[in-house]
């Protein structure tokens, strides 16, 4: 999973990833940027998420991605984020705790032009989550996988600013307990090797 043509994020406590990558390159698949390729900085503990499972994702939120307010959590390269912009989104705060990876992050979102729509924030992502920022329309949700990172940023979403019709990207390791999201109900979800994935929503409603 360490090709460099595939999105690379640091993996800690505010990011997603989990073993040493070399410098590589992240493609942006769709929208405006589509095509652009961005440099990925080495960092320990990266796990990306893979073009497939990004194509998947925005696939499904195409209808309903113009004019959203992200919070891209566990960012690392920002990869979901920048997606989403390239596709529509309103704006985008990134949020990550490695130094190296919230420069870089930095340079990428200025290379496309996109300071005006994004704020990176080097910060714990629960902490940020329950800040009283926002309010978002979009929560991408990728914790590294060890420990029970997932289960205390869900038990978080309460506290955060969200609108009432928010969704929620989540993906976690394969064997992951399937979680009760009180208030939020799963669209669609989606397993690939030992990643699993779903798109989740405040409230009922179909996609």
């Amino acid at each position: 999973m360490n090709r460099p043509s595939r999105p690379k994020r640091s993996k800690n406590s505010g990011s997603s990833r989990h073993r040493k990558v070399r410098t590589g390159e992240l493609r942006i698949i769709g929208g405006r940027w589509r095509g652009r390729r961005l440099p990925i900085t080495e960092a320990e503990g990266l796990r990306p998420t893979t073009d497939r499972t990004r194509e998947t994702l925005f696939n499904w939120l195409a209808p309903h991605l113009a004019e959203r307010r992200c919070l891209d959590l566990f960012a690392g390269t920002g990869a979901l984020g920048i997606e989403a912009l390239s596709r529509g989104a309103h704006s985008c705060d990134f949020v990550e705790t490695d130094t190296g990876a919230t420069t870089r992050l930095r340079e990428s979102l200025t290379t496309l032009d996109a300071g005006a729509q994004s704020r990176v924030h080097q910060a714990d992502a629960l902490a940020y989550l329950v800040s009283g920022a926002g309010p978002w329309d979009l929560v991408f949700i990728d914790p590294p996988f060890a420990g029970d990172l997932l289960a205390r940023t869900l038990a978080a979403l309460d506290r955060a600013s969200l609108t009432n019709d928010a969704l929620m990207y989540v993906e976690c390791a394969a064997d992951e307990p399937a979680h009760e999201i009180d208030g939020w109900q799963c669209l669609r979800e989606k397993t690939a090797g030992e990643v699993r994935y779903g798109l989740w929503e405040r409230g009922a409603g179909d996609v």
